[in-house]
Formats: structure tokens, sequence, C-alpha cells
């Protein structure tokens, strides 16, 4: 039996500037290492006004019981409940452009239910570009420029990409599955993963959150100026980890094995990407390259 989409989602609000507006999304549950995905709702929501225009039923969608939402207790009464809530915003950028954000925790339940609705506003309002993002834990130092891993529903879309790997499987989530679908039936659409270091994925990281919005610019050229209250909350959480590390000989090893393998990795990624665009290597670079192949070479012999 076919179930109608639209009994998931009720439309609240139909401004014409939703129409042909980019959609952001950002589901809570999955996988968001440093808070970096959160870190750039919680900036769109401080720095623009923003009405919703839809909302999901989430009593369809959510397990109470495996997320169970706050109910307050006041002397001799309950005075509140915090209703969980997915719905899609309307917001507009400094340059008064509008788009769409959608985001709420991720549904337990009716995925594929919930990726009809989704796209069901995407067609009402002629969405042209979906966008997802997200922090992922890696095996990065926090010492070198943050890495992003762009995917997309068409290679043209695929912008500032270094891979990581070729192919890996990972536990499903809806907003990949949203992406998945969205490729299948030919609209376009981009995730972006922003690699963070796996020994501060607990902690909020705003470095990942500014990386974020520097792909969220590129990929729809949206006017989300990053704030000053952000860059120096950045500032310090580097700076307390700086003093960590500084603190323990142990961690302090960890990140300088790391770096040794983020370099190596840049390299090895650099002289590729020299062959594939047919650039034939100048002397010195051929010369650094060998003698860092030599010292490689020496160490392994050493480590016998």
């Amino acid at each position: 039996m076919n179930v109608d989409p639209w009994a998931l989602c009720d439309i609240l609000a139909d401004p014409p500037d939703a129409r042909g507006a980019v959609l952001l999304h950002f589901l809570d549950g999955f996988m968001d290492a440093g808070s970096a995905g959160r870190g750039v709702v919680d900036y769109l929501f401080d720095e623009f006004e923003h009405t919703p225009v839809a909302s999901f039923d989430v009593d369809q969608l959510i397990d109470y019981r495996s997320r169970r939402p706050n109910l307050t207790f006041s002397i001799d009464r309950w005075s509140e409940f915090d209703a969980p809530q997915l719905v899609v915003y309307l917001m507009r950028d400094h340059s008064d452009r509008p788009f769409l954000l959608m985001t709420g925790p991720e549904p337990d339940f009716a995925w594929e239910r919930f990726v009809d609705a989704a796209e069901d506003l995407i067609d009402h309002w002629n969405v042209p570009l979906t966008l997802g993002f997200q922090g992922i834990p890696m095996g990065v130092p926090h010492t070198r420029d943050l890495g992003m891993t762009v995917h997309a529903t068409r290679p043209e879309l695929v912008f500032d990409n270094r891979p990581m790997f070729n192919e890996v499987t990972v536990p499903g989530n809806a907003a990949g599955l949203l992406e998945y679908r969205l490729g299948e039936s030919g609209r376009d659409a981009i995730g972006l993963s922003v690699h963070v270091p796996h020994y501060v994925m607990q902690m909020t990281y705003p470095a990942a959150t500014l990386r974020l919005l520097e792909g969220i610019r590129e990929a729809t050229g949206l006017d989300l100026p990053p704030v000053a209250s952000l860059e120096e909350e950045k500032e310090r959480v580097d700076a307390d980890i700086a003093d960590q590390v500084a603190e323990s000989d142990e961690v302090a090893e960890v990140v300088k094995s790391l770096e040794e393998q983020y370099d190596s990795f840049t390299e090895a990624a650099d002289a590729d990407e020299m062959l594939q665009e047919g650039r034939i290597p100048t002397a010195d670079e051929l010369g650094d390259a060998f003698e860092h192949f030599l010292a490689e070479r020496q160490r392994g012999e050493d480590d016998k």
C-alpha cells in the first residue's frame, strides 16, 4: 500500500522567496565529530532571522524511548515539555539571498517516507541544490589545515576534494539516504564531511565549523561570512589543545606521528595530481621526492 509522504509533512507557509532557494540540511543523531555541523546550525540561527515554512510529524519518525525528550517538573506539576521538532526554515544571507534550512532529530523510522516527503518539498519549491554537512573523525593532526570530503550526485558538483579512500561501507543515515535518492532521481545534491582530528571529536571544535562554512559558501555562493565570536572561540580552543599537547609527551608523540603521516599522504597526493594533470616534475621536485624515499627506506631498515 502506498502511503502519501505528505502525511509526514505540513507546509506552514509558502512564501514566493522559497522557490528556487538552496536547501541546507543537518539532522542530529548520526555522526558529527567536533559538533561541526551543529556549529553551522547554531551560527545560522544566531546570525539570521528564520521563519518556519514546513514541519515534519515527528510522532511518526522518532523513537521517544531511545532519545527521551526533556520534561520539566516544577514543585508540584509538569511545567514544560521539550518536544522534538524537524522543521524547514526560510532564511536570508547577508546579501538578502533566500535559502532554506532543514534541521532537527534524525528520523528513527520511515526513512524512505521521510525522503519522499523531503523530495516533494524540493519539487514544490523548485530547489536547485540540496546540501548536507557534518564532521567525521579522522586520524589527522590539529596542526594542519582541515581536509574535507566532498561528495555529490554529479561529478561536476564535487570541488576541493582529495579522497582519503576509494570505497568504504559505513552505517546508514537518513541524510546520506536523502542524497543517494536525490541522485537516483537526477536532482543535484552535495554532502560536506569535514575531517576532525579523532582526539578532539568529543569536544566542540570551531575550526571544523568554520571549514564547513567555507565549503558551503563555495558550493552555494551564499553570503555567510564567519563572525568574530566564532573566530575567537576557534583561537581559544586551539590554544587549549596546544597547552594540553605541551603537557603530555605521549600526546605530543601521537600528534607528531599524525603530522608525519599527513605530510606523507599530502606529498603522495600532490605527486599523483601532477601525473594526472600531465605536468612533468621539476628537477628539484624529483630530488625532494627521491630524498624522501631514501629517508623512509632508511627508517624502515633501522626499525628491523
